[in-house]
């Protein structure tokens, strides 16, 4: 792996339960590093998922503690109920209570500011979308020429988590930030980087973390049979993959002299957000991208095809 330069900063994507992916890969990092991912990066962005991850990060958790957030929690918070089980007839699938109650155990009482005032002084930025004023929030742990209260760390990551139709708004007001088109946040990172912060692109390096491409099934057979309703989890999916590599392009674009390492990994199948069943085999993924950082393969996106890392273990 390159060295990074003088200032670090991390962005992690959206996905719900597939935060497993990133969260290991994080781990992996860190193991090889020997140096917790807290030390190493002085700015985190992350949106939906990925802000549970930065805001774990930020409040000093290793990516292994995360990890394992994931693995015990999943099953919790994902738990089938008469109101999964009923859905679309429900509001929304899960409540947001368990989510809740484990993030003011790791959080609670932690407003965003406290990572600015810390004697390290950590920027982190986190994604929700505004439904009331049609926007995104870009919440932070300061804000120029505001007189605003920062924003309790829960209720921020509660907010970027909350997805449409799987939970319900926060204040009935407050979504996912990947509503928007920051689903993944690395464009995010890199404004804050060299806009607020004032770090020399020359002297930084971003890490961007997806959480899994899934593979692409659709045939011309099967398009030409296509109901109305058939169209919404392809366009839904195509939205969502352009808007994540539109991204990436705008860093490439805006930001050329940016030590810029996007990272993602390619899935053998579907792995819906919500299925906790599918740990073991996310946590394998992400020890597959954690193998890609330390080798510096990126994502294709960036123009450069990257070649399949072996599943640790596996006979290469």
């Amino acid at each position: 792996m390159k060295p990074f330069r003088k200032h670090v900063a991390l962005a992690v994507d959206g996905g719900g339960i597939k935060g497993v992916i990133a969260s290991r890969a994080i781990a992996v990092l860190e193991e090889y590093m020997q140096v917790p991912a807290y030390e190493t990066f002085e700015l985190l962005a992350g949106t939906s998922t990925g802000a549970i991850i930065t805001a774990g990060i930020a409040t000093g958790l290793f990516g292994e503690e995360i990890h394992n957030l994931y693995c015990d929690l999943g099953p919790v918070i994902f738990k089938k109920t008469w109101r999964s089980a009923l859905w679309p007839l429900t509001r929304y699938r899960y409540p947001l209570k368990p989510l809740q109650e484990a993030l003011d155990a790791q959080m609670g009482g932690k407003s965003m500011g406290d990572f600015w005032a810390a004697e390290k002084a950590l920027d982190l930025v986190i994604t929700a979308f505004d439904l009331i004023e049609n926007k995104t929030l870009f919440i932070k742990p300061f804000k120029e020429n505001s007189e605003e209260e920062p924003w309790p760390v829960t209720k921020a990551v509660l907010a970027s988590s909350s997805v449409p139709s799987y939970f319900p708004p926060v204040e009935d007001r407050y979504v996912d930030g990947g509503v928007g088109s920051y689903h993944n946040p690395c464009y995010v990172a890199a404004y804050e980087a060299v806009h607020v912060l004032g770090w020399d692109s020359a002297e930084t390096t971003l890490i961007s973390l997806g959480t899994g491409r899934e593979p692409h099934s659709l045939q011309p057979e099967r398009i030409k049979k296509f109901w109305p309703w058939h169209w919404i989890s392809p366009v839904l999916g195509a939205f969502q993959e352009s808007a994540d590599d539109q991204q990436v392009h705008l860093v490439r674009t805006f930001f050329p002299a940016l030590d810029f390492r996007r990272f993602q990994v390619d899935l053998d199948g579907a792995y819906p957000m919500d299925e906790p069943d599918k740990i073991p085999a996310l946590s394998e993924f992400g020890d597959r991208l954690g193998r890609m950082i330390l080798d510096d393969q990126l994502d294709g996106a960036l123009g450069i095809r990257a070649k399949k890392a072996p599943l640790p273990g596996a006979a290469t």
